[in-house]
Order: structure tokens, then sequence, then C-alpha cells
């Protein structure tokens, strides 16, 4: 046999609580950053740059049963472990979601959520590199300025992985990022604060463990240090990249309006909605989630 003709290395992610793969795959199908089309139902093919080593590679994911994730990594074979920690990650499998449930128990508008998008749970960006990267792209410009500027990015820089007979473009390493001069549509400094992100990636300093590891309020001032990153943005890479699953997004006023619907409460403070938010503990990222994750599908139904 030939090593062209050799299968990918594969292993499998034990799953504790409930999941359903199709629903996220669903979910990044729908979320723009994302820009992936469905290949094959039920499946999930991922393509980023390893975090830490910033190789690109490549994942595809399928859900053989309840409890078990199937994962098939395409890149190089040394990286193998690290391409598997990093997509349990991204789709909050490193979580123990037993407990979830409870928080709907103990907030009836959480069940109905829980219940609306079962097994859904929060799928992350590649890396909280990734998420800072596009808190950048994403500043005040519109959703599709700020995707065509991430396509652009990813076009000049990026590199394309096969995953699975699918080619799918992995976001610019950050040494490739460091070297941007010019994106056309993007201010100059924007281009600055990607390249100061970019070498934040290179430092170590959005490790992705590191950042859980701290209490949140710590995370968020440490990542307020960061060019062009301020409270929302800071939450957004915290939550949404390092993927921590119990801070509350006290930045994210769009959160704040769909609480205060869902609530009946088109005045409460955000003081108000953080002492709601407490009984999602510990679960407030993922209960954020699915509130958003619902914001989203009635504003298109009302299109």
């Amino acid at each position: 046999m030939t090593a062209s003709t050799l299968a990918p290395p594969s292993t499998e992610i034990l799953v504790h609580g409930g999941f359903d793969l199709a629903a996220a795959a669903g979910f990044l199908m729908g979320f723009a950053p994302a820009g992936q089309a469905e290949a094959e139902p039920g499946a999930l093919r991922m393509a980023f740059p390893v975090d830490g080593v910033w190789t690109p590679a490549g994942a595809l994911l399928r859900q053989r049963s309840p409890g078990v994730v199937e994962v098939e990594v395409h890149g190089p074979e040394e990286h193998t472990e690290a391409v598997v920690a990093q997509v349990t990650r991204m789709c909050s499998l490193d979580v123990d979601a037993t407990e979830f449930p409870a928080a709907g128990h103990r907030d009836p508008v959480v069940s109905l959520l829980q219940d609306l998008h079962p097994g859904l749970r929060p799928v992350l960006f590649a890396s909280p590199y990734e998420a800072a990267c596009w808190a950048v792209l994403s500043h005040r410009i519109w959703m599709t300025q700020a995707v065509r500027l991430r396509r652009r990015l990813t076009d000049r820089l990026g590199t394309e992985v096969d995953v699975g007979g699918v080619r799918l473009p992995s976001f610019p390493a950050p040494r490739e990022l460091a070297k941007l001069e010019y994106l056309p549509g993007a201010p100059a400094h924007k281009l600055q604060r990607l390249r100061g992100i970019a070498q934040a990636a290179a430092d170590g300093l959005l490790n992705a463990a590191a950042l859980r590891a701290m209490p949140a309020e710590d995370a968020l001032k440490q990542l307020q240090q960061l060019p062009g990153v301020g409270r929302f943005s800071a939450e957004l890479i915290l939550i949404r990249g390092a993927g921590h699953p119990d801070a509350f997004p006290r930045g994210e006023s769009r959160l704040h309006e769909i609480m205060r619907e869902a609530y009946h409460l088109p005045d409460a403070s955000i003081a108000e909605l953080t002492e709601i938010a407490e009984s999602w503990a510990p679960f407030r990222s993922w209960a954020s989630f699915l509130f958003r994750v619902e914001g989203e599908a009635r504003m298109r139904e009302s299109r």
C-alpha cells in the first residue's frame, strides 16, 4: 500500500451529556464567518491552523452514536493529538454537559430554548487567535463587509486543506498575518491591529487553556490589552474562542435585547440581566449562545 492510499488517522471523542453533531453542522453552515456549505449530511468538516504550532490541518467529524464522535484527521501525523483536542474544544465536547439540563430546570425560558435546539452546544472559532482577528475585522462594519474581508484575507494568506475530498480554506497562521501590509477594503488601523494580534498569538498570549484557567474577569482584562480589543471583543475571544463555558456577556447588546424580549422585561438593566443569568451557572456562556441562536433564527424568519 502506498502512502497516498493510506487512510487518514482517526480517533473517537467520548461525549458526556447531550450533543447533536448535525445541529452543530447546521449552525456552522449558517454562521457567516465560517462560510461552509454542506458536503455530507450530518458530518462536519473543519480546516484551521493548529493552535500553537499554526500548521494547516483539517478534521472530518461523524457521530456514530449519541455518546461517540469519530474524528478523521487530515494533516501532519505528528499533530493528530493536537487536532483532536482542538476540534473537541471547537464543538464544546471538552465540557461535561450532563448537568446542563439543570439550568433549564431552574429557568423555564432556558428550558424552552433547550427543547427548541436539542443537543446544540456552542460551536467555537478554531482558536482565540481567530476569534480575535474576527473581532478586529468585524468592528464597526456590516457583517457582510466583515465576511468579505475575512475571505480576502484567507484567500491571500491562508492555505487550502483537503478534508476528505473537500478543499477548505485554513485561516492564515500568525507568521503570515504579521506580514500583511495591504488588504482591499481594510483601513490601515485594522491592519495594524491584526498584526498586533498575530504577534500576541505568536508570543503565546492567546492560549485557550491559559485563558480558561484564569478567573473570567482577569482573562477579560488581559485580553483588553490587545490592540483594538474592548469589552465586547474580549468576551467574544474568551467565550467563542477559548470556549469558557460560564461567562455572561455583559458587553453584547444584541443578546441583552433578546433577553429583554424573552423575559418580557423591556427596561431591564445589564445588572438585572446578569442576575437572571446567575441561575444558568455553570453554563452561562452556553445558555447565552442558545438565546443568540434563537434570536437570529427569528430575525431570519421575519425578513
